[in-house]
């Protein structure tokens, strides 16, 4: 006789079991699903290859672009390089590599990476350049100054894009030789990143359905010169920029580094390592303390500018008489390189001058020795760049290719007087000066400047100046509207601090486009007083000190007691 629950035994694992396969096929029909919409995910990108973007569909003269490879690319997770350094992680995104097409057949071509994440935000993020550019600017990196283990803005959903200018470094002679064709030049100039905004926005369009609600510009040296053409130039397409140690008045700028980083450092002006530590030992003697703390930064560049005295370095009979002293040529080079560079001629927006540099971390790296001086004298023809000053491997190649026109020339002796027309036509191309940004304004545009003390690859005071002349043509009260200047004191060109007692790493980092996102998107303007943050050397990046970074004209002061490594031991105070 069965038992008498047995019926209902084989009930509950019938169900049980019809339940279990249920689930199973629910599963698989939900893998199925999500395996089609990857699939079709990938496809959609796919389908780009080959694609054109019409000339008419860009604002400037060209033949049209095309895309050579979409692919759907798999989300990474943060980890290390080869050689230890941080790489970010990275979000499932669409990569696309293309390139537009010349007017000039004898003219490269403008290649670009436009990256579009799985997840979009709805804004975009156009990534500047540097240098001499020729090498392409993928969008993926992290951006400058932020902090280590920071989400890249592709990991935060933007849709990211950059160029190499117009043209391919790895087939020059030289990296200034593009400038010999004048649409190349052109494109570096300014016209490729305009380029290169309508392909991407056009691709973005067609991609997602929508264009971007918002897009950005974010650039430093080279490319902090480019942010500001763009907000000059084609105020139109940008909501918000970032411009990082801009390399504006740039004419002057190389005309500059010619003279001060060799013509001036010929037979014995030149200053090697020992001499340049000296220099920076009498800085922090001289001006150290006058920030209200003895700790081998320089956080008010303009009270030293009046405490030191170059000639208090002189040998005692004005010769070269040892590592401790400057020799009369040798304190004339600090002196050139520490006072205006004078041109016998106006440039755009009716310059004349190129500023003097700052102080503080002379012989830190990236800094005078890196820079100004290098490790040998300047010859000719140049060497390798890492064996001279790079003002003058910079200045002197921009002065052969982009106003001589000749490679021969040896710069050592160039003179602008020879060439103010050219001169003059090149700075109307490359110097973005121009004071006017009220276009900008009228779109509803931010912009943030960010120049670092301790810069001797350009002038910190190139952005100061420009900034006083955008107030002088528009108002302060117009200009706070829509325009912010910070200083990092003791920076390098890089945005690196290090201490001149010991060179440990001071707090440099900070995330502007945070603060740009915010003032465009929220109305919230950035503060006064903004954190700089130091961190470990490895995850999770804790952070080990912070310092603030003011807004211009302000200096950070230590209050005299608190923390050392502490933001709120420091006040943004008036000079």
């Amino acid at each position: 006789m069965p038992h008498p629950h047995t019926g209902a035994s084989e009930r509950f694992r019938c169900a049980k079991r019809d339940l279990l396969t249920a689930s199973a096929l629910s599963l698989l029909m939900l893998g199925s699903a999500s395996a089609q919409a990857q699939d079709q995910k990938a496809a959609s990108c796919a389908a780009l290859t080959g694609r054109t973007v019409a000339a008419d569909a860009i604002g400037l003269p060209t033949k049209g672009a095309t895309i050579a490879s979409a692919k759907l690319t798999a989300a990474t997770p943060a980890g290390q390089d080869a050689r230890g350094g941080f790489t970010p992680a990275q979000p499932e995104y669409c990569q696309i590599l293309g390139s537009i097409a010349p007017v000039d057949s004898n003219a490269p071509a403008i290649r670009f990476q436009l990256n579009l994440p799985s997840t979009w935000n709805g804004k975009a993020v156009q990534y500047g350049g540097g240098g001499f550019n020729g090498i392409l600017i993928t969008g993926l990196a992290a951006l400058r100054d932020t902090p280590p283990g920071a989400e890249t803005p592709l990991f935060q959903g933007y849709a990211t894009f950059g160029t190499d200018s117009g043209h391919q470094e790895e087939s020059l002679p030289e990296i200034q030789a593009f400038a010999l064709n004048e649409e190349a030049l052109t494109n570096f100039a300014h016209a490729s990143y305009k380029k290169t905004r309508d392909v991407a926005v056009a691709l973005i369009r067609d991609f997602y359905g929508r264009p971007p609600g918002r897009t950005y510009y974010f650039g430093g040296s080279e490319g902090g010169r480019e942010g500001l053409v763009v907000a000059q130039r084609y105020p139109a397409d940008y909501d918000g920029i970032v411009s990082a140690v801009p390399v504006i008045n740039w004419v002057a700028l190389q005309a500059s580094g010619t003279y001060r980083g060799g013509t001036m450092q010929q037979k014995e002006g030149w200053l090697n390592a020992a001499k340049v530590a000296a220099v920076r030992r009498g800085v922090l003697t001289a001006c150290d303390g006058l920030d209200g703390l003895t700790d081998g930064l320089i956080s008010h560049p303009d009270a030293c500018a009046k405490a030191f005295d170059v000639k208090a370095l002189r040998c005692p009979d004005g010769a070269d008489s040892g590592e401790s002293c400057l020799s009369d040529r040798q304190v004339a080079t600090m002196q050139a390189l520490r006072t205006p560079y004078q041109l016998p001629f106006d440039l755009a927006n009716g310059l004349t001058t190129y500023p003097a540099f700052g102080y503080g971390g002379e012989d830190q790296p990236g800094g005078m020795l890196d820079w100004s001086t290098g490790p040998e004298a300047p010859q000719m023809p140049l060497p390798a760049p890492n064996r001279q000053g790079r003002i003058w491997y910079y200045g002197g190649g921009a002065m052969r290719y982009f106003i001589a026109r000749d490679p021969k020339l040896d710069p050592r002796s160039f003179d602008p007087a020879a060439y103010t027309e050219r001169m003059r036509a090149v700075s109307e191309l490359m110097d973005a000066t121009n004071p006017d940004l009220s276009a900008f304004l009228t779109r509803g545009g931010k912009l943030i400047l960010k120049e670092n003390m301790a810069d001797y690859a350009q002038s910190p005071y190139a952005g100061i100046e420009y900034y006083r002349s955008v107030v002088a043509r528009m108002g302060q009260e117009t200009t706070d509207r829509f325009v912010r200047l910070y200083l990092t004191p003791g920076a390098n060109h890089t945005g690196r601090v290090f201490s001149g007692i010991d060179r440990t790493p001071l707090p440099s980092h900070v995330n502007l486009l945070e603060e740009l996102d915010a003032w465009v998107e929220q109305g919230r303007a950035p503060a006064d007083m903004l954190r700089l943050t130091a961190h470990e050397a490895k995850p999770p990046y804790s952070i080990t000190a912070s310092r603030p970074m003011c807004r211009w004209p302000l200096y950070p002061r230590y209050n005299g007691s608190g923390d050392q490594r502490a933001t709120e031991s420091f006040t943004c105070t008036a000079p």
